[in-house]
């Protein structure tokens, strides 16, 4: 099953030269700068290199972050933190107020920042994997498996690196609490319709897809409800896409309750489930429409006219169909006996 995804930028960021003159002494100093400045670009080049794989990303990550630590941690391994923690300052901007640099002379920021692009980069290369046609079970596991990866950075960075910074946080930018957990849960809610499309797949029961899909729906809301209190010209493009989300799970889940109905012949309460899907899957069209008329971070692109979209409006209007005729073959044998 084809998927969508909707994407923010990723963060840019300042070169960082890690020069350090009458600071740094001798060959072996020398070489960790010079590493640590190779390391730091070649991680730059892999966020947009479109042969990158995750095991190269990971190598590349481990190699920067293992040379970083020296900036964080004392190398005595005492509870004490580096005496180069503060030496150098870093520049990042931000995923959804464009190209206004933070700043911050810590390289805490520096971990956390280019820990966030490792992440969404984990998220974009899910979204292209599975936005081919024909998706074989290895990707869409692979789709799955890094999407948990990243989110389980978002949610590592949150917990253990942000406490940290000395200057906190600026609110509605990346590295606040809200936007965060906005990534966790979308993370987490796009795996969960991996898990949905593979149910389907291998034929499951309707019932278990209905609860998987309502969950999913749920998640979506969540994320939502969490951008809620930001400011609109920077989040409003990404609400739109969990509220599509929203409708569009919760359109999921109403069509395979339907069929569960039906298979208990209960006629009259699946068709006006059915109902209920074919109106959310209408409002999750006008969303479609509206999301990409609103500006803001993300693609510009037509989700209605998507592959995965498409197919949930055919079965919903055929499942309604199906539950419609059964029905009249109920209805006619009490209609010959009056």
């Amino acid at each position: 099953m084809t998927h969508w995804f909707h994407r923010n930028p990723l963060k840019a960021t300042a070169p960082v030269s890690f020069n350090y003159y009458g600071v740094v002494t001798g060959p072996s100093a020398s070489k960790i700068c010079n590493d640590l400045r190779s390391s730091r670009a070649r991680l730059l080049e892999l966020f947009t290199d479109l042969s990158c794989n995750p095991e190269m990303m990971k190598n590349a990550a481990d190699s920067y972050f293992s040379l970083l630590q020296g900036f964080i941690n004392s190398l005595d391994e005492s509870t004490q933190e580096s005496k180069l923690r503060y030496i150098q300052n870093f520049k990042w901007t931000d995923t959804l107020q464009g190209q206004v640099p933070s700043a911050q002379q810590d390289a805490v920021f520096e971990i956390i920042s280019m820990g966030f692009n490792v992440a969404l980069w984990y998220t974009k290369y899910a979204s292209r994997l599975a936005g081919k046609e024909n998706i074989t079970e290895d990707e869409a596991k692979e789709v799955h498996r890094s999407l948990k990866i990243a989110a389980g950075i978002f949610k590592h960075l949150k917990e253990s690196h942000i406490p940290k910074l000395i200057t906190p946080a600026e609110k509605g930018r990346d590295l606040e609490s809200r936007l965060i957990e906005a990534y966790v849960i979308q993370c987490q809610a796009e795996a969960q319709e991996v898990t949905i499309a593979r149910a389907i797949e291998l034929k499951h029961a309707p019932g278990l897809i209905a609860a998987l899909a309502y969950e999913t729906a749920n998640f979506y809301q969540k994320a939502d409800h969490t951008l809620s209190s930001l400011e609109p010209a920077y989040s409003a493009k990404w609400r739109k896409y969990l509220h599509l989300k929203m409708c569009f799970y919760t359109a999921y889940a109403y069509c395979y309750h339907g069929e569960t109905l039906l298979a208990s012949d209960k006629c009259g309460e699946a068709i006006r489930s059915l109902q209920e899907a074919e109106k959310l899957y209408a409002k999750a069209e006008a969303l479609c429409k509206e999301y990409g008329e609103t500006k803001g971070p993300g693609p510009t692109v037509k989700p209605s006219g998507h592959l995965f979209f498409r197919k949930l409006g055919n079965l919903v209007k055929n499942t309604l169909e199906k539950c419609q005729r059964e029905n009249g073959f109920i209805l006619n044998p009490n209609q010959k006996k009056k």
